[in-house]
């Protein structure tokens, strides 16, 4: 991507939040809709900013990233090992394969009441909900990506006496790598949206926890300064994965 096209699409992103930005300034002055349904920005900000002087506000933050964190780091391992065993074997690809893919097509939100009789309301629950969410992705995008690597390089890798590890390490990650990422980037944002969906259907603390509970008291200001905060988090994270992973496949 060339520096004039990334420029015109980052203008576009910011003037799309300007305008979302200007609409709601917009319908809240006017009396258009109820302030209980959408608060003005003003008092959205003055709550946000009591908010974010506050210990529990960090508290809550803290638990919610390190537990996304413990979720993704998880569902990343689980995923590149069970992609890189089921792809020792071309059996076992087209057995397994479609298995996963048809499993990650099922909504596990319904399943996420057995998560929460195994684990608790704490945050075990919500890692473990995550990180089998997250787990698809990843497995699914390694099993292509590994599958996709051309068979020569692997006989050249064994011929000159590489191990199944340097294999791994030297031939089969840095050409699966790229479809792998897409993988990567996949699973960290579903399971941000797990933790945090996890969190506000049955939780003890956390983001989500304090959205459904601004919800609960009517507070309509106080949760929309969360919800925002959890759009900044996302859309920062989301160009920050995106660079990294421009730069990645450019290199």
């Amino acid at each position: 991507m060339t520096d004039t096209s990334n420029f015109t699409t980052r203008s576009i992103q910011i003037a799309f939040i300007a305008i979302m930005v200007g609409i709601w300034y917009f319908v809240t002055k006017t009396g258009s809709i109820s302030p209980l349904f959408l608060p003005p920005l003003d008092s959205v900000w003055a709550t946000f900013v009591r908010l974010v002087q506050t210990n529990a506000f960090w508290s809550s933050v803290r638990l919610t990233l390190w537990t996304i964190a413990q979720a993704w780091v998880i569902a990343v391992v689980l995923g590149i090992v069970v992609g890189y065993f089921v792809t020792r074997s071309k059996f076992l690809t087209e057995v397994f394969e479609p298995v996963i893919a048809s499993t990650f097509a099922i909504p596990l939100t319904l399943l996420f009441p057995l998560f929460i009789l195994m684990f608790g309301i704490g945050p075990a629950s919500k890692v473990a909900y995550a990180a089998t969410y997250g787990f698809f992705p990843v497995a699914l995008n390694t099993i292509a990506g590994l599958s996709s690597v051309d068979e020569r390089y692997l006989r050249s890798a064994r011929s000159m006496g590489a191990s199944s590890l340097d294999t791994f390490r030297h031939v089969l990650f840095p050409a699966a790598f790229p479809v792998i990422l897409t993988g990567l980037r996949v699973s960290f944002f579903i399971s941000f949206a797990s933790v945090l969906g996890g969190e506000t259907l049955s939780s003890a603390a956390g983001i989500g926890k304090n959205i459904a509970l601004a919800a609960e008291l009517m507070e309509p200001a106080r949760m929309y300064a969360w919800i925002v905060f959890v759009i900044c988090i996302t859309v920062t994270l989301n160009f920050v994965v995106s660079a990294i992973e421009n730069r990645r496949r450019e290199y």
